[in-house]
């Protein structure tokens, strides 16, 4: 083998090997992890590259995606669902997974794309995905689950959070119709801090009663967590943000 190959061969071994420490996962077949992470540049066919594993690991990863939205929500209806999942498994999300496992160093690169900087995020997404499916075909179901859960439920969490709160303001609206017959309005209570740092500190009201305040640094956050204090303290539940 000429001198050349022989050190192109280590290299690609090296890639590998870091590439596996770096994701936690030890492959059986690593010609899997290496089509993974070959980029249609530097494949001699397109089948060869990372695109027909993209292709299944959206799949995949779509699917972990939906049994655990489907588990973990069971008062979501079909809409609501789909809108999370569009989030979690988003091409920018995925994007930035890839960089938390640092996937763009390994990518294998055909000369005319090689990068300089940041990577674009397109292929951030796709090296991601392919990965989850090299990872499903070398280790099965069970393999690729646990790889992605590992990534996806913060992010579960993250967006049924933002959900929760972003329809705090309408919640609130229909239990106060409901308990008195009237809506809610939102007070300005009092701003601290300078023009381009400040702080809005807001409470919502029914009638003459008043709940309790709540900070944001914008006055739409302040509403939202007004909101929620509201809800709080008519569930006689411990208020989630500060109101001093």
């Amino acid at each position: 083998m000429p001198p050349s190959d022989t050190r192109t061969g280590n290299r690609e071994r090296a890639i590998l090997e870091d590439c596996q420490e770096a994701i936690g996962y030890r492959f059986k077949k690593p010609e899997l992890l290496r089509a993974a992470l070959t980029h249609t540049s530097s494949a001699n066919t397109r089948a060869a590259s990372n695109e027909r594993l993209e292709f299944l690991g959206d799949s995949v990863l779509g699917l972990v995606t939906c049994e655990q939205l489907f588990q973990r929500f069971p008062e979501y209806q079909e809409g609501d669902l789909t809108k999370v999942k569009s989030v979690v498994v988003s091409r920018k999300t995925c994007a930035r997974f890839s960089q938390e496992l640092g996937l763009g160093d390994f990518l294998f690169l055909g000369k005319g794309v090689q990068t300089y900087g940041e990577m674009p995020s397109n292929m951030l997404a796709d090296v991601f995905e392919s990965l989850v499916a090299a990872i499903f075909l070398d280790g099965g179901w069970d393999a690729a689950k646990a790889f992605i859960l590992e990534f996806i439920e913060p992010e579960i969490e993250r967006v049924a959070r933002d959900a929760i709160s972003a329809n705090a303001k309408s919640q609130l609206q229909t239990v106060t119709q409901r308990q008195y017959g009237d809506t809610p309005r939102y007070f300005l209570l009092d701003e601290q801090g300078p023009d381009h740092d400040k702080c809005f500190k807001v409470a919502a009201q029914v009638s003459h009663e008043r709940f309790p305040a709540a900070w944001g640094r914008t006055k739409k956050e302040a509403e939202l967590k007004a909101a929620m204090n509201a809800l709080a303290h008519l569930n006689g539940e411990s208020l989630p943000f500060p109101s001093d």
